[in-house]
């Protein structure tokens, strides 16, 4: 009975530890009818060195990491299979960069909408974690700056 306890105590411990990474801002950009695919951005802080290596949600089809570049003035962007997680240090997932892309989405996406999306997160042990986000829908030309309230 005392090796339960230990061990409940000790797994909840884990799941406080890696529950420690935090998600600041997410967001998805809003869509037009007919649209089939957007993308999500938000800023992800780590404790301890870790990996984001896919993200799901219901409103899409498809879910990918991607990554957008400038190649000789010309725009690309590709999947990639993860982003690393510094410890301790805020990555930015935003326009022209770093960003979950979501595709064949199932209906367009309102200002102001709620869209839930979950992070897997690998830690250096090899250990995975989901996350569960809820990304406000910003309007169709959003840049990822936030309105200033003054």
């Amino acid at each position: 009975m005392n090796r339960m306890l230990i061990a409940a105590v000790l797994a909840l411990a884990t799941s406080a530890a890696m529950a420690d990474l935090t998600v600041k801002e997410p967001w998805v950009r809003a869509t037009v009818p007919q649209q089939t695919a957007t993308g999500a951005f938000m800023q992800i802080t780590a404790p301890k060195a870790a990996r984001l290596i896919e993200a799901r949600s219901p409103v899409a089809g498809v879910v990918q990491i991607h990554e957008m570049s400038m190649d000789n003035n010309v725009m690309r962007m590709r999947e990639v299979s993860g982003i690393d997680l510094p410890a301790g240090k805020a990555v930015e997932l935003k326009p022209g960069g770093y960003h979950v892309m979501l595709m064949d989405l199932k209906a367009p996406i309102a200002e102001g909408q709620a869209v839930p999306l979950t992070l897997v997160i690998e830690h250096a042990d090899k250990k995975r974690e989901n996350v569960e986000v809820k990304a406000t829908a910003r309007a169709l030309g959003a840049t990822g700056d936030m309105p200033h309230k003054h």
